[in-house]
């Protein structure tokens, strides 16, 4: 009798596209943008995101309340066309 070795099932994480990502295209230059669409843009972590703002790779965020920041979008397509 021989014995084989059944591997658990593997889980697969679903990953969300924000709709702001979706339609960027679409989106007028005046609308903003939150760091998860920032993160999807440039495929990277929120650690390298900011990295970026902070060598000026990429456009400052604006604070649009007290716990929300935001990227304009006509300005990121202006850094990443650059």
């Amino acid at each position: 009798m021989s014995h084989f070795i059944v591997p658990a099932p593997v889980r697969v994480k679903e990953i969300s596209i924000p709709d702001a990502l979706k339609n960027f295209d679409s989106l007028p230059d005046s609308a903003s943008v939150r760091l998860p669409v920032v993160k999807a843009l440039k495929a990277c972590s929120a650690a390298t995101v900011w990295r970026l703002v902070k060598r000026g790779d990429l456009p400052s965020p604006r604070k649009l309340s007290q716990r929300i920041t935001a990227w304009n979008v006509g300005e990121l397509r202006k850094a990443l066309a650059a």
